[in-house]
């Protein structure tokens, strides 16, 4: 039986085909032969069986021939959520990779992202960066930018632009020793963080909202803290931040905010724990925090390519899932040396298998639970979970074309005719890139490949 509703508008495009994608139940589902009609919205109209054919094209009204059939090595997948990256941070990406978080933000973040008011440099970094991951098949991405209003507020202009579905955050910072002038006064800071929501939602862009944005605790005053947990819940948004990635970082906190009983708290104590908060790494957190976590609906944010190409350490998930704590995947750029959100897949699983070398008993994460932390897991990370992350009607259709028998890709097919489920776990595992993205779809257009 399909799953349909009489839709209100016209039906633009229908595909035939395989579709794979995660629902709450199963962490994959592949159905083969489907049919699948977007309306003139964008949004997923229809989703049945290739038998229920004469039905449905009476049913919606639209006749065979406008019908776009996969071939036989392709399929759709839901557009991947990268629930954690620094747009401002990739011009350096692949580099800079000696040294532990604190001493690396000092060293080369920090003098890195006081570029940015320049707008020239912010233009050239941004526009690359939004390319590069909707190539990558990243149809949402949660950006941290600077501190710098204008550079920020043009983030979300270029990802509008190229039709990307973006939070995006003017980083707020009152406390920073070490880079001296990279850093805002507390009334600075909260004035244009209250300028940057304004600007940015009085462009009415469909895909792109502001994201409250606290560097970390260690980078911020209580007073900061405090002010920006008011303006989250005044105007109903999002919040990001970072958590417990480092070790040295957790102790710094500790000492920076003797009263609060943990990192987790200190963020708490500020109203900055909500239900469309998203905290990245949590390394290091207790069972206690991850309850808390529960509690408050905040999710978090898992960054395997940066914990360990910083030496952060390594989350484990298995725990995070136990807790019952939203979950999605991020690139972590430039921690993460790549935007690839295929490459956090393979570093996740990665990092799940040295925890059971470390430990036997640890039960290791499946390829189809991080296919789901990538999709699924990272929309609803980010409460988007009833706009995208998967193939139910009434869902905007953000989607990639994925063909793994491109020409010059990666993959062997020994097997040509073998189960689609071979084909999905050689496209995640065997260093795939933009050449098996055939095209990219964010709310039912298609944005790569570019027009321009």
């Amino acid at each position: 039986m399909a799953n349909s509703n009489r839709p209100t508008t016209d039906i633009r495009h229908v595909y035939r085909g395989t579709f794979v994608h995660s629902t709450q139940q199963a962490p994959l589902q592949i159905l083969e032969d489907a049919l699948l009609g977007v309306d003139t919205e964008g949004k997923i109209a229809f989703i049945g069986k290739g038998a229920e054919l004469d039905r449905l094209s009476k049913t919606f009204g639209f006749s065979p021939p406008d019908i776009t059939q996969l071939e036989q090595h392709e399929f759709f997948m839901p557009g991947m959520v990268d629930t954690h990256i620094h747009a401002s941070q990739y011009s350096y990406a692949g580099t800079a990779l000696d040294m532990p978080l604190l001493q690396w933000l000092n060293t080369y973040t920090f003098p890195v992202e006081s570029r940015f008011k320049d707008l020239g440099f912010a233009h050239r970094v941004y526009t690359q960066v939004v390319k590069r991951t909707l190539r990558n098949g990243t149809t949402t991405a949660c950006y941290f930018a600077t501190i710098h209003t204008d550079a920020s507020l043009l983030l979300g202009q270029i990802a509008n632009d190229f039709g990307q579905r973006a939070l995006v955050g003017k980083v707020c910072m009152d406390r920073n020793n070490s880079v001296k002038h990279y850093k805002e006064t507390n009334q600075e800071s909260q004035e244009e963080t209250c300028r940057f929501i304004a600007e940015l939602l009085g462009k009415k862009y469909p895909l792109v909202k502001p994201v409250v944005t606290p560097r970390f605790a260690p980078s911020c005053t209580g007073v900061l803290l405090g002010q920006l947990g008011e303006i989250a819940k005044n105007n109903n948004l999002h919040i990001q931040s970072h958590i417990s990635e480092n070790a040295e970082e957790v102790k710094l906190v500790n000492e920076l905010f003797p009263e609060s009983e943990s990192y987790t708290d200190v963020y708490h104590k500020y109203n900055l724990l909500t239900d469309k908060t998203v905290m990245a790494h949590g390394c290091y957190l207790s069972d206690e925090e991850l309850a808390l976590f529960r509690e408050t609906g905040a999710s978090l944010s898992h960054c395997p390519n940066s914990n360990i190409s910083l030496c952060s350490g390594v989350l484990d998930v298995r725990n995070v899932l136990k807790h019952k704590v939203k979950l999605g995947l991020g690139t972590d750029v430039a921690g993460g040396y790549s935007a690839s959100m295929l490459d956090a897949v393979r570093r996740a699983l990665d990092s799940s298998k040295v925890l059971t070398i470390q430990d036997p008993e640890h039960e290791t994460l499946s390829f189809e639970e991080v296919f789901r932390l990538a999709t699924l897991g990272g929309s609803q990370a980010l409460s988007l979970d009833d706009q995208t992350g998967n193939f139910e009607v009434g869902k905007d259709f953000d989607a990639l074309r994925v063909n793994v028998a491109a020409p010059g890709g990666p993959i062997d097919l020994i097997q040509c005719d073998g189960p689609k489920v071979v084909y999905l776990s050689k496209f995640f595992r065997l260093k795939c890139d933009d050449r098996n993205i055939v095209e990219v779809f964010v709310a039912g257009r298609k944005v790569v490949p570019f027009t321009e």
